[in-house]
């Protein structure tokens, strides 16, 4: 009887100290949870706040990886503003309703601002720092119309 109460003091003894562990274990997670919590609130904060920079262009803030800068660089590759479809196909992504909404929010919200891109149609995204500038980099010519501008040549004639 004796060595079945000694394992069974060494078991409780063991059991005891796994419970601790566990307990223990418990409390780094749930430390660890309120830290990650912690951490993205900060990282939430920081994107509301304007970037520091030194008398940069906002599209010189654009991170060289993201969605705003690879779609900057496509738009000025292509010298004319994008429809989101193309954008999408470009940034290698399917054409689907979540993608659209996903990078068409992303994109809207410079245009908001007034910073990097516009909005000239519908789903259609292009620069700011295109503006008014066709593919070949040149101002635009005013269009040409017959008679624009001209007075009749029965102006004044009685």
């Amino acid at each position: 009887m004796s060595m079945r109460n000694e394992s069974m003091g060494a078991r409780e003894s063991l059991q005891r100290l796994l419970d601790r562990k566990q307990q223990e274990i418990g409390d780094l997670e749930a430390r660890t949870r309120e830290a990650k919590v912690y951490v993205q609130a900060l990282q939430d904060a920081m994107k509301t706040l304007p970037r520091e920079s030194s008398q940069s262009s906002p599209a010189e803030s654009l991170r060289p990886t993201s969605i705003g800068a690879k779609t900057r660089q496509f738009i000025l590759g292509s010298g004319k503003p994008l429809h989101i479809n193309e954008i999408l196909k470009l940034l290698g992504r399917e054409t689907d309703k979540n993608n659209r909404v996903s990078v068409s929010g992303t994109l809207a919200a410079f245009v908001r601002k007034g910073e990097i891109f516009t909005r000239p149609a519908p789903n259609t995204f292009g620069l700011v720092e295109m503006n008014g500038v066709n593919s070949q980099g040149a101002q635009p010519e005013p269009p040409i119309h017959d008679g624009i501008g001209e007075l009749p040549d029965t102006f004044g004639s009685n």
